[in-house]
């Protein structure tokens, strides 16, 4: 039965948070209908020759949530858990997550079922290849536009965009955004989801009163969003306490030195066995007494079962999905503020957006101008999300998917259904 609880279906949440939105902003059956499920869902099988020389096959997804505010946009994930529901999941959060920063561009998300881990670059490559001219009728800078996810990276967009181009004949820059600066990438794009997290953190203790000196940090997931979103605050002057990858779990209850904590993640590839800190459990990392809580691994890592144990002031959703809702009943009863995913961790998809912006002008920003608008971006959303909260008297979660889902179902309303 516990069992059952821990592993609930991502999709199933996502369709449970919207309607959770859907009924407190009153939509009609009609527009609930039109704006619910994908617009479209691609299944590939993707062989690929692997470097012994024999033929292995794996699994690809593309899902196009909505192209109704614009093209569809979404990573890429490499990952031996990926499902369809879940990318299903991940493209429905991400049309809200756009919604809620108000930039034009709808919901889409891929995945391939398989364990990077384990591949060699030219086994990635090829992957790569394969699944791209795979889903090449769905892609496209006016149609969708992916960008990395878990284990996916710019040399991974590199690929993508080659790929796409040499169907095309001539360079097309804007297919993917997270792709390398010298094929055209954003400064700023690497550390954008990390950076929006710190921004709407800061903006969550503004609106606690709560000092952000010395405020204790734990991070659940040490990648690149929860690395980067640690590093800042540590740079504010929060004491990150606590930090966590695949590898094991660090503490240090007088602070982990950030900067050498980077250090030694680059080059051993793990928290674990950093100088100075001492190992706990995953369990224990989440139990941990502090001001602000970072989930930034995979989903569900707050259940049910552990959410009792949390004693942060503040969460802030740097990864997707990773408080269920059982969980989320729990917190809120605790009264621990909650900085939603799809408003926490919107950085990535902003400042893709402006590497999108500047290769369809040919025309690129210096790093402080990405990180400024970004930082409107930000904080106007999240001051939007917190309006809705206060005068709804409806949780953070609730209202940031009543600001996404509402502006989806506004122009749905305005473009009226064809034929």
């Amino acid at each position: 039965m516990l069992a059952a609880a821990v592993e609930k279906n991502a999709y199933d949440v996502a369709l449970e948070n919207f309607d959770i939105a859907a009924d407190a902003l009153g939509l009609e059956t009609d527009v609930r209908e039109m704006i619910k499920y994908p617009e479209r869902i691609l299944m590939v099988t993707l062989p690929v020759r692997m470097d012994n020389g024999h033929v292995r096959r794996f699994e690809g997804y593309r899902v196009q949530h909505s192209t109704v505010r614009g093209p569809a946009k979404g990573g890429i994930r490499y990952h031996p858990n990926v499902t369809l529901d879940e990318v299903k999941a991940l493209a429905t959060w991400m049309t809200w997550k756009c919604g809620v920063v108000n930039i034009p561009f709808g919901g889409g998300k891929g995945g391939v079922t398989c364990n990077p881990k384990d591949m060699t670059m030219t086994e990635l490559e090829h992957l790569t290849r394969r699944y791209t001219s795979a889903i090449l009728p769905m892609i496209g800078p006016k149609q969708d536009i992916p960008a990395p996810d878990v284990y996916t990276n710019p040399q991974t967009m590199a690929w993508i965009m080659d790929t796409y181009s040499m169907t095309k004949g001539y360079p097309v820059p804007g297919v993917v955004t997270g792709k390398p600066i010298a094929l055209g990438g954003s400064l700023g794009r690497n550390e954008a989801t990390g950076r929006g997290v710190f921004y709407t953190t800061l903006s969550a203790c503004e609106h606690l009163h709560l000092p952000v000196k010395d405020a204790r940090v734990v991070v659940q997931g040490f990648g690149n969003a929860g690395s980067i979103a640690a590093n800042l605050l540590h740079g504010a002057g929060c004491r990150v306490i606590a930090a966590s990858d695949s590898t094991g779990c660090v503490y240090n209850r007088a602070g982990l030195d950030m900067p050498k904590l980077m250090l030694h993640k680059e080059h051993t590839g793990r928290v674990s066995g950093f100088p100075g800190a001492e190992p706990i459990t995953s369990k224990e990392l989440l139990r941990t007494e502090c001001e602000i809580l970072i989930p930034a691994a995979l989903e569900n890592a707050i259940d049910e079962d552990n959410a009792s144990g949390v004693k942060a002031k503040i969460i802030a959703e740097a990864a997707n999905g990773p408080v269920t809702p059982e969980a989320d009943r729990i917190l809120e009863s605790k009264r621990v503020f909650l900085i939603p995913d799809i408003l926490c961790n919107a950085g990535g998809v902003t400042v893709s957006y402006f590497e999108w912006v500047q290769d369809e002008q040919h025309l690129f920003w210096e790093s402080q101008d990405v990180y400024n608008r970004l930082e409107r971006v930000m904080k106007t959303a999240f001051g939007e999300v917190l309006k809705i909260h206060k005068d709804h008297r409806v949780t953070m979660r609730t209202a940031a998917n009543m600001l996404g889902v509402g502006r989806v179902a506004e122009a749905i309303k305005l473009r009226g259904l064809y034929p």
